[in-house]
């Protein structure tokens, strides 16, 4: 059975330094601001916030998705990578058989005072044939409106 790949990034600027940035993107943190800003809520059902938490993510009722289940699989403090995999509803009840989202940040190499940093976000995605229609509920939407709020938290609070 075939598969249709994909992938999808976004990259902000955030004027803090890049372990700033780190210390909110890094952590379960992050999806507090989500659970203030744009979803319902967010529930840890195991762990502490390293690798192998799974969090219960629950979309607002506007939403197609109503629910996933997000598993950290990679956290990375030295290089400032973080993944996180559905493992349960969300695109999977969709004919997704991967969606992973990678957060990187970086120093801004634009930056010679190092005072700002650049925060990437990526959507990897597999999705199968007979579910390729669905392939256009992958979207980075989501991620660029949290960036957005998760940078003024950062700003109001340095």
């Amino acid at each position: 059975m075939s598969k249709m790949f994909g992938y999808l990034s976004e990259e902000v600027e955030v004027k803090v330094t890049a372990d700033k940035a780190w210390q909110l993107y890094g952590t379960i943190k992050l999806g507090e601001i989500a659970a203030k800003h744009t979803l319902e809520s967010i529930d840890v059902v195991e762990g502490d916030g390293g690798v192998g938490t799974v969090i219960k993510v629950k979309f607002k009722p506007e939403s197609r998705i109503s629910y996933c289940k997000e598993k950290f699989t990679m956290i990375d403090n030295d290089n400032m990578m973080r993944e996180v995999e559905i493992i349960e509803g969300g695109h999977l009840d969709f004919g997704f058989t991967l969606y992973r989202i990678r957060i990187e940040v970086k120093d801004n190499t634009n930056d010679e005072t190092g005072s700002s940093c650049v925060v990437k976000m990526i959507v990897e995605y597999e999705v199968k044939e007979e579910a390729a229609d669905n392939a256009s509920l992958a979207t980075i939407e989501p991620f660029v409106v949290l960036m957005k709020f998760a940078n003024e938290h950062l700003l109001s609070s340095s």
